[in-house]
C-alpha cells in the first residue's frame, strides 16, 4: 500500500485521485453515513 487518501465505499477499497501540481486538496461529500462524490481542486503558483 502506498502513501495515498483512501476511501472505502460497501467494503471496497478505492484510492481517491492525487491533486495535480502545485497545492492541492480533496473534498469529500457524504450522505446516509456513505461517502458519495469527492471533488479535487489544486492551485499553481
Amino acid at each position: 500500500m502506498e502513501n495515498a487518501v483512501y476511501r472505502v465505499v460497501d467494503g471496497v477499497l478505492e484510492k481517491v485521485d492525487t491533486p495535480g501540481d502545485g497545492f492541492g486538496k480533496q473534498t469529500i461529500t457524504w450522505q446516509n453515513g456513505k461517502p458519495q462524490l469527492y471533488e479535487i481542486s489544486y492551485t499553481k503558483k
